[in-house]
């Protein structure tokens, strides 16, 4: 692959990566509620969703979904409900758990959850599978070893949205203290949770042209 493409590709997925989305919201939440250490372990999981998302729709999953409604639709609906199960459940915390964290973080969230959490809002949306199905094919030079490319291409968008995510996280971490004032906590649990609502419902608003 020739350095000028890979900067490209890297430039574009930078831009993508850095707009805050369901990831990002996750990861910023799971940091100032639970830790850095739990956001670090959904971003894992986030970037293990990418990796079983891009290798799909390299064996042919974007092009099924383009052509079946039905399950474009399963996915949709699923990632949708998830996404406002989130958003439901973070709204209904009255408690300020940043408090909690602060003085008892072994009642926070476990590891293993918070990477269930991450894989999950990777693998549960369409968007994603379209993304890598358009996008990757334009930088791939058919002469070249395709396998190779794919890994490079992949290796370079999970290193830079695992970075984004944790500097994101980080961010948070540091200002839990402020979050732990007064009624912070109770209007952030209400803005992050109508965020996630309003992904949710962003995706169930989502068309397969294709069909």
């Amino acid at each position: 692959m020739a350095l000028t493409t890979w900067l490209l590709f890297t430039s574009i997925a930078l831009v993508c990566i850095l707009s805050p989305g369901p990831a990002v919201l996750l990861s910023v939440t799971n940091s100032l509620t639970h830790g850095f250490k739990k956001s670090v372990f959904s971003s894992f999981g986030n970037i293990t969703g990418i990796l079983v998302v891009s290798s799909a729709t390299a064996i042919g999953l974007g092009a099924v979904l383009q052509t079946s409604a039905f399950l474009f639709t399963v996915l949709k609906f699923s990632g949708a409900v998830y996404l406002i199960y989130l958003g439901i459940r973070q709204w209904r915390s009255k408690g300020n758990v940043f408090v909690r964290s602060i003085e008892t973080p072994k009642h926070s969230q476990g590891n293993r959850k918070s990477f269930i959490q991450g894989f999950l809002v990777a693998i549960s949306n369409p968007k994603a599978v379209f993304f890598f199905a358009a996008f990757f094919p334009q930088f791939i030079d058919t002469s070249e070893s395709i396998a190779i490319q794919f890994i490079i291409l992949t290796a370079t968008f999970m290193f830079f949205s695992l970075s984004v995510l944790v500097i994101y996280a980080l961010s948070a971490h540091t200002a839990k203290v402020w979050f732990a004032k007064g009624d912070r906590a109770l209007w952030f649990n209400r803005i992050s949770g109508t965020a996630f609502i309003t992904f949710g419902l962003g995706m169930l608003r989502l068309r397969n042209k294709s069909v």
